[in-house]
Protein backbone atom coordinates (compact mmCIF):
# COMPACT_ATOMS: atom_id res chain seq x y z
CA UNK A 1 0.00 0.00 0.00
CA UNK A 2 1.18 3.32 -1.23
CA UNK A 3 -0.54 6.70 -0.09
CA UNK A 4 0.79 9.86 -0.44
CA UNK A 5 1.08 12.42 2.48
CA UNK A 6 2.92 15.98 1.76
CA UNK A 7 2.04 18.75 3.66
CA UNK A 8 5.85 19.82 2.83
CA UNK A 9 7.22 23.20 3.71
CA UNK A 10 8.28 23.49 -0.57
CA UNK A 11 7.44 19.84 -2.55
CA UNK A 12 10.54 19.47 -4.31
CA UNK A 13 11.82 15.54 -3.82
CA UNK A 14 15.30 16.74 -2.26
CA UNK A 15 18.17 14.72 -3.71
CA UNK A 16 20.61 13.77 -0.35
CA UNK A 17 22.45 10.81 -1.00
CA UNK A 18 25.67 12.72 -2.01
CA UNK A 19 25.70 15.00 1.16
CA UNK A 20 25.10 12.24 3.05
CA UNK A 21 28.30 10.12 1.51
CA UNK A 22 30.38 13.16 2.21
CA UNK A 23 29.49 13.41 5.54
CA UNK A 24 29.57 9.80 6.93
CA UNK A 25 32.01 8.54 8.92
CA UNK A 26 30.96 5.06 10.38
CA UNK A 27 33.04 2.16 11.90
CA UNK A 28 32.99 -1.28 9.88
CA UNK A 29 30.48 -2.59 11.85
CA UNK A 30 27.98 0.14 11.18
CA UNK A 31 28.26 1.46 14.17
CA UNK A 32 28.55 5.27 14.75
CA UNK A 33 32.22 6.46 14.75
CA UNK A 34 33.64 8.36 17.69
CA UNK A 35 33.62 11.47 16.04
CA UNK A 36 31.80 12.57 12.57
CA UNK A 37 29.48 9.85 10.81
CA UNK A 38 25.95 11.59 9.83
CA UNK A 39 22.08 10.88 9.74
CA UNK A 40 19.22 12.39 7.68
CA UNK A 41 16.19 13.45 9.90
CA UNK A 42 13.31 14.18 7.77
CA UNK A 43 10.21 16.51 9.00
CA UNK A 44 7.94 19.35 8.40
CA UNK A 45 10.33 22.27 9.33
CA UNK A 46 9.22 25.67 10.71
CA UNK A 47 9.57 26.32 14.01
CA UNK A 48 9.51 22.72 15.57
CA UNK A 49 12.11 22.01 13.57
CA UNK A 50 14.28 24.84 15.05
CA UNK A 51 13.43 23.60 18.14
CA UNK A 52 14.66 19.95 17.86
CA UNK A 53 17.88 22.01 16.49
CA UNK A 54 18.31 23.74 19.24
CA UNK A 55 17.05 21.08 22.54
CA UNK A 56 18.63 18.04 21.10
CA UNK A 57 20.77 18.22 17.44
CA UNK A 58 23.38 20.87 18.72
CA UNK A 59 24.27 18.88 21.74
CA UNK A 60 23.96 15.02 19.87
CA UNK A 61 26.28 16.66 17.84
CA UNK A 62 28.55 18.09 19.92
CA UNK A 63 29.14 14.78 22.41
CA UNK A 64 29.19 12.21 19.24
CA UNK A 65 30.36 13.77 15.95
CA UNK A 66 27.18 12.79 14.24
CA UNK A 67 26.05 15.55 12.01
CA UNK A 68 22.13 15.20 11.91
CA UNK A 69 21.11 16.77 8.24
CA UNK A 70 17.87 18.03 8.38
CA UNK A 71 14.86 17.86 5.56
CA UNK A 72 12.19 18.52 4.30
CA UNK A 73 9.56 15.15 3.74
CA UNK A 74 8.99 14.33 0.65
CA UNK A 75 6.11 12.01 0.76
CA UNK A 76 7.33 10.15 -2.57
CA UNK A 77 10.71 9.38 -0.54
CA UNK A 78 8.55 8.28 2.65
CA UNK A 79 6.71 6.07 1.47
CA UNK A 80 8.51 4.31 -0.94
CA UNK A 81 10.66 3.72 2.34
CA UNK A 82 7.49 2.29 4.17
CA UNK A 83 6.84 0.18 1.60
CA UNK A 84 10.10 -1.37 1.80
CA UNK A 85 11.95 0.56 -0.94
CA UNK A 86 14.93 2.56 -0.21
CA UNK A 87 15.36 6.27 0.49
CA UNK A 88 17.73 8.79 2.20
CA UNK A 89 15.83 9.28 5.13
CA UNK A 90 17.39 7.94 8.88
CA UNK A 91 14.08 9.27 11.21
CA UNK A 92 11.09 10.31 9.64
CA UNK A 93 8.38 12.09 11.00
CA UNK A 94 5.04 10.00 11.20
CA UNK A 95 1.74 9.24 12.89
CA UNK A 96 -0.03 6.25 14.88
CA UNK A 97 -1.62 5.11 11.71
CA UNK A 98 1.10 4.53 9.70
CA UNK A 99 3.22 2.89 11.91
CA UNK A 100 -0.24 -0.21 12.60
CA UNK A 101 -0.04 -0.01 8.57
CA UNK A 102 3.66 -0.40 7.79
CA UNK A 103 5.26 -1.47 10.78
CA UNK A 104 6.45 -4.82 8.73
CA UNK A 105 9.02 -2.38 7.35
CA UNK A 106 10.25 -0.65 10.36
CA UNK A 107 13.25 -0.72 12.94
CA UNK A 108 12.03 -2.11 16.51
CA UNK A 109 14.47 0.26 19.44
CA UNK A 110 17.33 -1.48 20.98
CA UNK A 111 17.05 -2.04 24.35
CA UNK A 112 19.15 0.56 25.44
CA UNK A 113 16.60 3.08 23.95
CA UNK A 114 13.74 4.23 27.10
CA UNK A 115 10.95 3.64 25.92
CA UNK A 116 7.66 6.26 26.36
CA UNK A 117 5.49 5.42 28.73
CA UNK A 118 2.92 7.78 27.89
CA UNK A 119 2.55 6.04 24.18
CA UNK A 120 -0.61 3.35 23.41
CA UNK A 121 0.34 -0.42 23.11
CA UNK A 122 2.52 -1.13 20.53
CA UNK A 123 3.90 1.88 19.17
CA UNK A 124 6.23 2.34 21.71
CA UNK A 125 8.74 0.05 20.57
CA UNK A 126 9.19 1.74 17.04
CA UNK A 127 8.55 5.28 18.21
CA UNK A 128 11.38 8.13 18.45
CA UNK A 129 11.43 11.77 19.49
CA UNK A 130 7.79 11.45 20.11
CA UNK A 131 5.28 14.58 20.53
CA UNK A 132 1.74 14.55 21.50
CA UNK A 133 0.76 16.76 19.41
CA UNK A 134 -3.28 18.54 19.71
CA UNK A 135 -4.72 18.76 15.95
CA UNK A 136 -7.35 21.72 17.73
CA UNK A 137 -8.58 25.17 16.76
CA UNK A 138 -6.59 28.28 17.66
CA UNK A 139 -7.37 32.07 17.19
CA UNK A 140 -5.58 35.48 18.08
CA UNK A 141 -7.52 36.90 21.09
CA UNK A 142 -7.99 40.31 19.43
CA UNK A 143 -10.26 38.74 16.77
CA UNK A 144 -12.92 38.18 19.32
CA UNK A 145 -12.71 40.03 22.33
CA UNK A 146 -15.70 38.92 23.80
CA UNK A 147 -14.91 35.50 23.57
CA UNK A 148 -14.23 32.86 20.58
CA UNK A 149 -15.02 29.51 19.87
CA UNK A 150 -15.47 26.63 22.22
CA UNK A 151 -16.04 23.32 20.49
CA UNK A 152 -16.32 22.34 16.75
CA UNK A 153 -19.88 22.88 16.42
CA UNK A 154 -18.51 26.94 16.79
CA UNK A 155 -15.92 26.19 14.49
CA UNK A 156 -19.42 25.56 11.60
CA UNK A 157 -21.27 28.80 13.06
CA UNK A 158 -19.71 31.35 11.18
CA UNK A 159 -22.48 33.91 12.06
CA UNK A 160 -21.56 33.88 15.62
CA UNK A 161 -17.73 33.45 14.79
CA UNK A 162 -17.27 35.24 11.77
CA UNK A 163 -14.03 35.06 9.17
CA UNK A 164 -12.25 32.53 6.94
CA UNK A 165 -11.21 28.68 8.67
CA UNK A 166 -7.32 27.55 7.76
CA UNK A 167 -7.57 24.11 7.19
CA UNK A 168 -5.32 21.59 5.57
CA UNK A 169 -5.29 21.89 1.84
CA UNK A 170 -3.39 18.59 1.01
CA UNK A 171 -3.91 15.94 3.70
CA UNK A 172 -6.84 15.41 6.30
CA UNK A 173 -5.41 15.99 9.60
CA UNK A 174 -8.75 14.85 11.45
CA UNK A 175 -11.07 17.37 9.01
CA UNK A 176 -13.38 13.74 8.76
CA UNK A 177 -13.74 13.87 12.56
CA UNK A 178 -14.03 17.12 13.33
CA UNK A 179 -16.81 17.64 10.50
CA UNK A 180 -18.80 14.50 11.92
CA UNK A 181 -18.58 15.78 16.13
CA UNK A 182 -19.52 19.03 14.84
CA UNK A 183 -22.41 17.08 13.37
CA UNK A 184 -22.98 15.86 16.72
CA UNK A 185 -21.44 12.23 16.51
CA UNK A 186 -20.08 11.08 19.85
CA UNK A 187 -16.39 10.92 20.04
CA UNK A 188 -16.48 6.81 20.83
CA UNK A 189 -18.77 6.72 17.72
CA UNK A 190 -16.28 7.92 15.23
CA UNK A 191 -15.29 4.68 13.81
CA UNK A 192 -15.76 3.56 11.05
CA UNK A 193 -15.84 6.86 9.50
CA UNK A 194 -19.28 7.99 7.96
CA UNK A 195 -17.69 9.55 4.70
CA UNK A 196 -20.62 11.25 3.45
CA UNK A 197 -22.11 12.71 6.34
CA UNK A 198 -18.73 14.10 6.76
CA UNK A 199 -18.43 15.97 3.52
CA UNK A 200 -22.37 17.00 3.99
CA UNK A 201 -20.98 18.74 6.60
CA UNK A 202 -18.43 20.20 5.43
CA UNK A 203 -20.01 21.36 2.14
CA UNK A 204 -21.44 23.68 4.76
CA UNK A 205 -18.30 25.39 5.54
CA UNK A 206 -16.39 24.77 2.19
CA UNK A 207 -17.31 28.98 1.46
CA UNK A 208 -15.58 29.99 4.51
CA UNK A 209 -12.26 27.78 4.14
CA UNK A 210 -9.14 28.71 2.83
CA UNK A 211 -6.41 25.57 2.67
CA UNK A 212 -3.02 25.67 3.70
CA UNK A 213 -0.31 23.20 1.99
CA UNK A 214 2.77 24.21 4.55
CA UNK A 215 2.13 24.38 8.44
CA UNK A 216 4.11 27.76 8.68
CA UNK A 217 1.36 28.98 6.66
CA UNK A 218 -0.96 28.77 9.97
CA UNK A 219 0.88 31.64 11.27
CA UNK A 220 1.11 33.15 8.19
CA UNK A 221 -2.84 33.27 7.73
CA UNK A 222 -3.71 34.18 11.50
CA UNK A 223 -1.14 36.94 12.06
CA UNK A 224 -2.01 38.31 9.20
CA UNK A 225 -5.82 38.20 9.39
CA UNK A 226 -6.53 36.29 6.76
CA UNK A 227 -8.13 34.12 8.53
CA UNK A 228 -10.17 34.01 11.61
CA UNK A 229 -9.42 30.18 12.68
CA UNK A 230 -6.97 28.08 12.14
CA UNK A 231 -7.27 23.84 12.43
CA UNK A 232 -3.89 22.89 13.14
CA UNK A 233 -0.98 21.22 15.30
CA UNK A 234 -1.15 23.37 18.57
CA UNK A 235 2.53 23.66 18.23
CA UNK A 236 1.63 26.43 15.16
CA UNK A 237 -0.32 28.42 18.08
CA UNK A 238 2.54 28.20 20.16
CA UNK A 239 5.01 29.67 17.75
CA UNK A 240 2.34 32.68 17.85
CA UNK A 241 2.70 32.88 21.43
CA UNK A 242 6.22 32.76 21.30
CA UNK A 243 6.14 36.00 18.91
CA UNK A 244 4.34 37.94 21.49
CA UNK A 245 0.72 37.70 20.10
CA UNK A 246 -2.18 36.73 22.28
CA UNK A 247 -3.24 33.04 20.98
CA UNK A 248 -6.26 30.98 22.32
CA UNK A 249 -6.06 26.88 21.51
CA UNK A 250 -9.97 25.12 22.18
CA UNK A 251 -8.75 22.32 23.68
CA UNK A 252 -12.26 20.91 23.76
CA UNK A 253 -12.61 17.68 20.88
CA UNK A 254 -9.09 18.55 20.17
CA UNK A 255 -7.63 15.29 18.65
CA UNK A 256 -4.50 14.06 20.18
CA UNK A 257 -2.28 11.71 18.88
CA UNK A 258 1.66 11.03 18.91
CA UNK A 259 3.43 11.91 16.21
CA UNK A 260 6.99 10.62 16.21
CA UNK A 261 9.80 9.75 14.20
CA UNK A 262 10.51 6.16 13.13
CA UNK A 263 13.48 4.51 11.20
CA UNK A 264 12.53 2.09 8.21
CA UNK A 265 14.55 -1.08 7.74
CA UNK A 266 16.25 0.53 4.88
CA UNK A 267 17.36 3.86 6.44
CA UNK A 268 21.25 4.00 5.17
CA UNK A 269 22.57 5.01 8.95
CA UNK A 270 20.47 3.33 11.25
CA UNK A 271 22.94 2.44 14.01
CA UNK A 272 23.57 6.69 14.13
CA UNK A 273 19.59 6.98 14.06
CA UNK A 274 19.69 4.54 17.38
CA UNK A 275 21.90 6.78 18.91
CA UNK A 276 20.08 10.00 18.35
CA UNK A 277 17.02 7.73 19.69
CA UNK A 278 18.58 6.96 23.36
CA UNK A 279 19.46 11.01 23.38
CA UNK A 280 15.81 12.18 22.75
CA UNK A 281 14.92 9.96 25.31
CA UNK A 282 16.40 12.48 28.00
CA UNK A 283 13.00 13.82 29.91
CA UNK A 284 14.82 16.99 31.07
CA UNK A 285 15.17 17.82 27.26
CA UNK A 286 11.67 16.45 26.42
CA UNK A 287 10.51 19.22 29.07
CA UNK A 288 13.13 21.67 27.46
CA UNK A 289 11.50 20.79 23.87
CA UNK A 290 7.92 21.05 25.20
CA UNK A 291 8.41 24.63 26.70
CA UNK A 292 9.84 25.26 23.40
CA UNK A 293 6.25 24.12 21.56
CA UNK A 294 3.89 23.49 23.54
CA UNK A 295 3.99 19.72 22.49
CA UNK A 296 3.47 17.02 25.10
CA UNK A 297 6.33 14.69 25.82
CA UNK A 298 5.87 10.97 25.42
CA UNK A 299 7.65 9.99 28.86
CA UNK A 300 5.73 10.80 32.41
CA UNK A 301 9.06 11.99 33.84
CA UNK A 302 9.53 14.63 31.87
CA UNK A 303 6.68 16.15 33.82
CA UNK A 304 8.83 16.58 37.12
CA UNK A 305 10.92 19.33 35.37
CA UNK A 306 7.93 21.75 34.36
CA UNK A 307 5.91 23.80 35.99
CA UNK A 308 2.17 23.84 36.30
CA UNK A 309 1.78 26.70 33.60
CA UNK A 310 3.30 25.16 30.70
CA UNK A 311 1.99 21.75 31.57
CA UNK A 312 -1.47 23.35 31.21
CA UNK A 313 -0.33 24.50 27.46
CA UNK A 314 0.24 20.99 26.26
CA UNK A 315 -1.91 18.63 24.61
CA UNK A 316 -1.80 15.34 27.13
CA UNK A 317 -2.26 17.86 29.97
CA UNK A 318 -4.06 16.00 32.89
CA UNK A 319 -6.93 18.76 33.60
CA UNK A 320 -7.93 18.55 29.41
CA UNK A 321 -10.11 15.88 30.09
CA UNK A 322 -12.52 16.74 26.65
CA UNK A 323 -9.61 16.32 24.18
CA UNK A 324 -10.27 13.72 21.91
CA UNK A 325 -7.41 10.51 21.85
CA UNK A 326 -6.55 9.14 18.25
CA UNK A 327 -7.76 5.83 17.57
CA UNK A 328 -4.91 4.10 15.53
CA UNK A 329 -6.81 1.08 14.62
CA UNK A 330 -10.11 3.37 13.68
CA UNK A 331 -7.57 5.63 11.98
CA UNK A 332 -5.70 3.30 10.14
CA UNK A 333 -8.71 1.95 8.47
CA UNK A 334 -9.73 4.60 7.45
CA UNK A 335 -6.55 6.19 5.77
CA UNK A 336 -6.34 5.31 2.33
CA UNK A 337 -10.13 6.36 1.91
CA UNK A 338 -9.75 9.26 4.13
CA UNK A 339 -7.09 10.67 1.69
CA UNK A 340 -8.79 10.01 -1.48
CA UNK A 341 -12.06 11.17 -0.25
CA UNK A 342 -10.59 14.48 0.52
CA UNK A 343 -8.29 15.28 -2.20
CA UNK A 344 -11.18 14.56 -4.11
CA UNK A 345 -13.34 16.84 -1.94
CA UNK A 346 -10.93 19.62 -2.40
CA UNK A 347 -11.23 19.25 -5.94
CA UNK A 348 -14.99 19.35 -6.60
Amino acid sequence: MRVIRSLTAGSAVLVLAALVTSCASTASDGSPAEAGGSLVWADYGGSTNAAFTDVFFDDFTAETGIEVISTTIAGAVQYEMFDGGEGDYDLQMTGLAEIELYQDNLLELPGSVPRGDLLPDGVEDYAVGTMQIGYAQGYLDETFPDGGPQNWADFWDVEAFPGMRAVPGEYHDFMFEAALIADGVAPEDLYPLDFDRAIAKLDEIKPYLTYYTEYPQVQQLLSSGSAAIAFGPNGLFAGLSNEGLDVTVVWDGAFVEANMFVIASAAPNSENAFALAEFLADPERQAAFSERTNYGPSMSEAFDYMDDELIERLPNAPSHTAIIPANPSGRADAYEESVDRYTAWLAG
